[in-house]
Order: C-alpha cells, then sequence, then structure tokens
C-alpha cells in the first residue's frame, strides 16, 4: 500500500488531549531513525518505539471500550494490523542497513499511522465526546 508520508501537524489532533500527546509522541519518535548512528542504538529505539506502540493502541482500545464505540472491533483488527507490521519490522531489523530500518518507520508511523488517525481514529471521537462529556469540537 503506497501512502503519502507526512509529518506531525495539528491536522491529526483528535482533539482528546492524552491521544494527541501519545499521537505526537510516536512521531518525534519516529523522526529519531535517521538512518545513521550505530544499529544497537537503532534497534534499542525500534524497541522502545514497539513498546510505546503496545501502550497507546491499549489505551486507545481501552477509551473506546468504555464509552461502547461501535466500530470497536474493526479498530483493534487495524491495530493488530498495525501491530503484525511494527513486530515485523523489529523481527527483520538486524538484517536491514540504518537507512532501511529508517524507511520501513517512516512508512509505518509517517504514512500508515499518520492515515490510520485522519481516518479511523477520528471516527471513534465523537462516541467518546459523548460518553464523556468533553466539548465538541468544531467542524
Amino acid at each position: 500500500m503506497k501512502f503519502e508520508l507526512a509529518e506531525w501537524s495539528s491536522k491529526i489532533e483528535v482533539g482528546l488531549p492524552e491521544i494527541d500527546a501519545q499521537h505526537r509522541q510516536l512521531f518525534e519518535l519516529a523522526a529519531t531513525f535517521a538512518g545513521d548512528g550505530e544499529q544497537i542504538r537503532v534497534l534499542k529505539s525500534l524497541a522502545m518505539l514497539t513498546e510505546y506502540v503496545k501502550v497507546h493502541l491499549r489505551e486507545e482500545e481501552e477509551m473506546m471500550a468504555a464509552c461502547r464505540y461501535p466500530g470497536l472491533e474493526a479498530h483493534k483488527r487495524l491495530h493488530a494490523e498495525f501491530r503484525r507490521m511494527l513486530f515485523d519490522l523489529l523481527e527483520n531489523a538486524k538484517q536491514m542497513t540504518l537507512d532501511e530500518i529508517a524507511e520501513a518507520v517512516k512508512f509505518l508511523i509517517n504514512g500508515w499511522f499518520y492515515n490510520h488517525i485522519l481516518i479511523a481514529d477520528f471516527a471513534y471521537v465523537p462516541s467518546v465526546r459523548a460518553a464523556s462529556d468533553l466539548p465538541r469540537q468544531p467542524d
């Protein structure tokens, strides 16, 4: 699948402060993969990114479950796909160059994840707002 790679911007803020902060952190972690440095540092950073993604996705799914978001199961399947892609990268990284790892991380965060936020994450925001008495985001 081909995505246009994008950087963090206010365009993908969903208006839920904790989720927006987590999304921004993922983009900041991805930006540390410049394709230079030593292999050990890059692999440690990749492991840290993987752990952060697991925490973020779990918290996001718990939030959707708490507000009874009707699209939760479909959203979980998207998260499972992302986890699989990230796990595959982690498994294959030892055989990849630093530039290849950097490109793969860019695809995952600045491509796949960016588009996921714009489509799937924005879809659950009305349910979360309705369940938590948060003010509506202006259109």
